[in-house]
């Protein structure tokens, strides 16, 4: 039953929904129909060429100038050759339908045309630059022919307005070649130029004065048009676009009738209203005409005629209420400043971020592909491997000893698992000890063989060249892996920077204007203010402040108030003095790491040489971490200096390319075991303080320990790895160490560490040595340190010596935070302190 009344129920609402979908469906299908027929008769069949050309045959200036006729042809000539029969023919009807009677110069200046640009393409190298001089010399001539042939002669006013309208033509050539196009194209590919649009604007209203002569009850066309223009412009683009579309309307039609001289106010007044009022939607452009229309109506015709104005002014508002959205969004994607301009901008700017992103990502790709190719699975040794490469070893041997003798056939026929024996045992004698340590079968092989020394010999020499192609496949192995892991390392960090590049910046108008009016209402004289991040550690602010003559606003003023603002120690990153042209300054604002470093160094050469072989280096890398290296070069002198040096180098470069630290040592390692063949090596001692919590990795290659001074407590820090380029294998060893605010952090060469030789115990005397030190100064205790050192050798230098003291600091900013809000419970909590009190 219940399922029953369900059905009832839902069976109508089912059936409205569906026929509702079917009649959404219908009408969207029959629009897209129309716009698409519309669209193929008026650009594809060229009925605006026709439309535009009908009514420009009819335009005039000063009631006898017809300087639109042959600009028009003259572009459509250039850019669409194919329909210029079409244009003539246009120009031609409407010049025929128009109150002037000039259809006989518009036919013989269209002949003209023709035949001189015929005369110029042949001559001309360049006939786009010489068309403006083409219709000149038409128009004139044809002005004056038609003049001289129905008045019998050539006055100076024929004469000058000949020039006058071939002028005109000349300008109006160059303004119909940039203008026409964007009229009768499909799909416009740019943004317009501010020249463009005054270019369209002229060309419009050109148009427009070829309805002069046109009424609907008592209401001129030309008038409804040119405010229907200027709204249209005015709610797209604002005050400005629509002041000067006013502006150049209104002075077309105030040339084309005399009479019309003040529509050039009316229609300015109102684009400049109706943009101010853009906020208003439609209804507050069509107010702004409406305010135009009665005050300068009234200025301009009287009491008794403002009615007609009126009624035109209400005729073009209605038109524009009426015309669908999508055609102003279409409009203003081309118009620049507009809100569909910058989502339309901001869309081609995403595309083109996407696509960066896809091509990097195919590359980490790539290089990930590449790094599982490198990579080398490990294959399981069988027993037909081992046995197979003894037969090889052997009848290596056999072919240099055992072919030529003449004892063969008996060795190798008659008794040859007693032969094999032997020699695999001599092999294995030879791989172990280098050598036949076994008396026993160095005898039975001597009563075996005829040849016992030479066989010996020959079994030597193929092991060693045995272990020496064994040892290059460890290498070709290791040199694989290497470059696999070096390539997985690029992949990765290629992955990441293409996250970075599809990462949308948030928009934060909100926070943005609450941070300008907190600003400003403290007294601050800012620009603007663009937040592009509000990520906790990771803030990123930018703002445009008035110049204050280096006096540190900046940092003393505004730094603590956004840190009150946004609960977080906020520091300028960056700070450009008249950046501006109005000499405001760009200020760059970002989040304070919660730890700084502050290091000092003290180092000397070998018995206090120039040059040390010890080289050491402070980076703080982009990621918020601190690193400290220190590496010895193998010796002393300026061999050893340049071999840590360029160690230091490539790890700083690998580090800064965002590649992770055990896989960017591997990576320097590998490069100086592969660079050359010499025995010299360099050791590394590397310390990454993370600035955000204080948590430290330490990577040790070949280096001495480090230590952490905690007040009365030394840590020891070490770990064991052999020098950098020693071997092409090995494995990081790291320690990782949660460091705390005043802690000390000592780092130093082996010259420092091994320097004491009386002493047995070396770390137990270098610990009591860093106890003693009262100061905590980092370059105090780093000179008190290689002093003690010194001394307590005699004042001899045996070896280069190094030694870095870092200490890990609070990041307190100079400047408290200036709370920007003192709200009244904060109010009533003080007041009952001090009542308490």
């Amino acid at each position: 039953m219940i399922q029953k009344f369900a059905k009832e129920w839902t069976e109508p609402v089912e059936e409205g929904t569906v026929i509702q979908n079917k009649w959404t469906t219908f009408t969207k299908g029959v629009t897209e129909k129309v716009s698409t027929w519309v669209r193929v008769a008026f650009i594809q069949y060229g009925l605006m060429i026709a439309i535009i050309g009908f009514l420009l045959g009819r335009a005039m200036i000063l009631s006898e100038l017809a300087p639109f006729v042959l600009p028009y042809l003259a572009a459509i000539y250039m850019l669409k050759r194919e329909r210029a029969g079409l244009a003539a023919l246009s120009l031609l009807a409407g010049a025929a339908t128009g109150f002037h009677g000039q259809v006989t110069f518009v036919f013989l200046a269209i002949i003209a045309y023709v035949l001189l640009q015929k005369v110029v393409t042949k001559f001309a190298t360049d006939a786009t630059k010489a068309l403006p001089y083409t219709v000149f010399g038409a128009s004139i001539v044809t002005r004056l022919a038609v003049v001289f042939f129905t008045e019998g002669m050539l006055s100076n006013y024929a004469l000058m307005m000949a020039s006058v309208e071939a002028g005109l033509s000349f300008i109006l050539t160059m303004i119909f070649v940039q203008s026409v196009p964007i009229v009768t194209s499909r799909k416009l590919k740019q943004p317009l130029r501010n020249e463009e649009i005054v270019c369209l604007i002229i060309l419009l209203a050109s148009v427009m004065t070829g309805t002069i002569g046109w009424m609907i009850y008592d209401m001129n066309v030309e008038h409804v048009l040119a405010r229907y223009l200027v709204l249209t412009f005015a709610f797209v683009g604002g005050a400005a676009i629509g002041s000067t579309v006013g502006v150049v309307t209104g002075l077309i039609l105030s040339l084309a009738s005399v009479a019309s001289l003040y529509q050039m106010s009316l229609l300015a007044f109102a684009g400049l209203l109706g943009g101010l009022l853009k906020e208003g939607k439609k209804v507050g452009v069509g107010i702004g005409l409406l305010v135009g229309t009665l005050l300068i109506g009234l200025y301009g015709e009287g009491a008794t005629e403002v009615s007609i104005t009126l009624m035109e002014s209400m005729l073009a508002i209605l038109i524009f209420f009426i015309t669908p959205k999508n055609v102003f969004s279409n409009l203003a994607r081309y118009i620049p400043g507009t809100v569909e301009h910058s989502k339309e901008q901001q869309q081609y700017l995403r595309k083109i971020r996407d696509l960066t992103a896809g091509r990097v990502e195919q590359f980490s790709t790539l290089f990930q592909t590449l790094s599982n190719s490198f990579q080398t699975i490990p294959q399981p040794v069988n027993a037909d491997d081992e046995e197979r490469e003894v037969d090889y070893f052997l009848s290596n041997v056999t072919e240099k000893t055992c072919q030529t003798c003449f004892k063969k056939e008996r060795c190798w026929v008659q008794d040859f698992s007693k032969t094999y024996d032997s020699m695999q045992r001599i092999m294995t004698e030879t791989e172990e000890h280098g050598g036949i340590k076994d008396q026993v079968l160095l005898a039975e092989w001597k009563k075996h063989c005829i040849k016992p020394e030479k066989v010996i010999k020959a079994i030597e020499s193929e092991q060693n060249q045995h272990q020496a192609n064994q040892k290059l496949k460890r290498q070709v192995i290791e040199s694989r892996r290497l470059v696999a892991d070096q390539l997985l390392g690029v992949s990765r960090v290629m992955g990441d920077f293409a996250k970075e590049i599809q990462k949308e910046k948030e928009a934060h108008h909100y926070q943005e204007e609450q941070m300008l009016e907190a600003l400003r209402g403290a007294g601050l004289e800012i620009g603007h203010i663009d937040i592009y991040s509000l990520e906790k550690g990771n803030l990123e602010i930018e703002m445009s402040i008035s110049s204050d003559n280096q006096h540190g606003q900046s940092e003393k003023i505004i730094a603590p108030m956004l840190s009150d603002l946004l609960k977080e120690t906020v520091t300028v990153k960056k700070e450009e003095n008249a950046f501006y042209p109005n000499g405001f300054s760009h200020v760059s604002f970002g989040s304070a790491k919660q730890f700084v470093v502050d290091t000092g160094v003290a180092h000397v050469a070998k018995g206090g040489a120039y040059v040390s072989g010890d080289c050491y280096s402070t980076i703080e890398l982009g990621s918020g971490k601190f690193a400290i290296a220190i590496s010895d070069g193998m010796g002393n002198g300026e061999r050893a200096h340049l071999e840590s040096n360029e160690t230091l180098q490539l790890l700083q470069k690998v580090l800064q390319s965002g590649i992770e630290e055990t896989v960017a040592i591997k990576s320097v390692n590998s490069v100086l075991s592969l660079r050359t063949t010499d025995e010299i090596f360099s050791t590394l001692d590397l310390a990454m303080i993370d600035l955000q919590d204080a948590t430290t990795r330490f990577l040790k290659i070949g280096s001495i320990p480090s230590f952490i001074k905690r007040g009365n407590q030394v840590i020891k820090i070490e770990a064991s790895n052999l020098p950098m380029g020693m071997i092409q294998e090995f494995d990081v060893d790291v320690v990782s160490e949660q460091l705390k605010a005043g802690d000390l952090l000592i780092m130093m060469s082996d010259g420092i560490y091994d320097a004491p030789k009386h002493v047995e115990n070396k770390d137990a005397w270098m610990k009591r040595l860093l106890s003693e030190i009262e100061t905590d100064d980092p370059q105090e205790v780093a000179d008190v340190i290689l002093e003690k050192i010194i001394r307590s050798e005699h004042g001899s230098i045996d070896d280069d010596m190094t030694v870095v003291v870092s200490k890990i600091k609070r990041n307190t900013p100079k400047w408290s935070a200036i709370p920007l809000y003192n709200t009244p419970k904060m109010v009533r909590k003080r007041a009952k302190k001090k009542v308490s009190s």
